[in-house]
């Protein structure tokens, strides 16, 4: 922690040298005459030195000790033998000052995009790893705080995703209940905020192909979300989570270029993740033309893989764009096949893992719920919203926390 040096005072002091002179001058008397005549000036002239002398010594005095009111104010800061610090936004801000102990906001603090990953206010290399939601009109059940304590301290989670779908039925740009939608993101970062969690809000793109598509509301929303929580360091936004179809990078770049500065406006220095081209597999298009300027600080570019279908080609256009300098947060990925379905493919999603920690990269993987899919973290039999058992579990649920416990 940086801190003031308060120096002791240095008091410059004169050397006071004193002559008697005595004379044994003129004995006549006109000599004699002479001398008291011209004593009262002599005396004046003395006096004149004195205080100009003292006046010179009270100067010095002051500029070694410096201003008596400074001086008491330094001594009422150093009162009880503690120095004055400077303080940190970090330690001001109360949602960190809030934390738990231990937990990872209360560990890392605020977050800010370092080279290519994110870290914390010291410079520190920071790799999230978390769990997202299925969609939140689908799935509410597990938007809860036993549910996210559980992440936590049973699955050494440090992030969670709500995943809020822009179309599909019940999607929050297609005839969705915004309000309940809503409130349901609340309930969601109120309670990984109470937990000392990180908490992603994703504008879940997905059958609406482009993010083009629902601008207007998606701008609405973010101006809402991040006025919400401009003082919530511990809140990322996800702009597009997979744009598809025909929609090319440049779209991507251009909606974000209009959705970034709307959160900046709140929320300066919070953490956007932006989708890429091709269900966010296009991170080397980002790499080539990316994100530039304000709008291009504290950006994280998304990677998305399903590891029975995104192999090597894709974990090689993933360390090219590392290497070219792109920040990269695989902000979803599944164990089984693209779809979500088929057998879990556990030995190459170790070798994603693998890859992705090599490089700090953070992830979180799809989903919390117990839909009957493979990549579902919990078995289509387990009624349980929180507290899970190992019965509880799907394949991947279990191979996931197994891995995060380094079990």
């Amino acid at each position: 922690m940086a801190r003031y040096i308060t120096s002791r005072p240095v008091i410059l002091r004169g050397n006071k040298n004193t002559e008697d002179v005595m004379s044994n001058g003129p004995t006549r008397t006109s000599e004699k005459s002479l001398f008291q005549g011209k004593m009262p000036r002599i005396l004046i002239a003395v006096l004149v030195a004195v205080v100009a002398l003292l006046a010179l010594y009270a100067l010095s005095t002051t500029a070694a000790n410096g201003d008596p009111g400074e001086k008491q104010a330094a001594a009422e800061n150093t009162a009880g033998g503690t120095e004055p610090s400077i303080q940190t936004l970090e330690s001001e801000n109360p949602v960190i000052a809030a934390a738990p102990a231990d937990s990872p906001l209360a560990t890392y603090g605020e977050l800010h995009v370092e080279g290519t990953a994110l870290a914390s206010a010291d410079g520190t290399p920071v790799q999230l790893r978390g769990v997202s939601t299925h969609g939140l009109a689908w799935f509410p059940q597990y938007v809860n705080s036993d549910a996210f304590k559980t992440l936590r301290d049973d699955w050494n989670v440090d992030c969670v995703r709500l995943a809020l779908y822009t179309a599909e039925y019940g999607g929050y740009a297609e005839g969705g209940d915004q309000q309940a939608l809503k409130d349901l993101v609340h309930a969601g970062v109120d309670a990984a905020t109470d937990l000392g969690l990180y908490v992603i809000i994703d504008w879940h793109v997905l059958h609406d192909l482009s993010p083009l598509t629902y601008m207007d509301q998606a701008k609405a929303f973010f101006a809402e979300m991040s006025a919400a929580y401009a003082d919530h360091p511990n809140v990322l936004y996800e702009i597009c989570n997979e744009p598809n179809g025909d929609t090319s990078w440049a779209d991507v770049k251009g909606y974000a270029e209009q959705v970034i500065p709307i959160i900046r406006t709140n929320a300066p220095n919070a953490v956007v993740i932006v989708g890429t081209s091709e269900w966010s597999q296009r991170v080397d298009s980002a790499a080539a033309d990316p994100l530039t300027g304000e709008v291009g600080q504290n950006v994280l570019y998304a990677l998305h893989f399903y590891a029975a279908t995104h192999r090597e080609w894709l974990q090689e256009r993933m360390v090219q764009a590392l290497d070219a300098g792109l920040p990269i947060f695989i902000s979803e990925f599944g164990t089984p096949d693209a779809s979500g379905s088929g057998a879990n493919d556990l030995a190459f999603a170790n070798s994603w893992l693998d890859l992705a920690d090599d490089h700090s990269v953070s992830y979180c993987i799809w989903s919390l719920s117990n839909k009957d899919e493979a990549a579902s973290l919990l078995a289509p039999s387990s009624n349980a919203v929180a507290n899970w058992s190992e019965g509880d579990l799907s394949e991947a649920g279990a191979w996931y926390r197994n891995r995060l416990r380094g079990e």
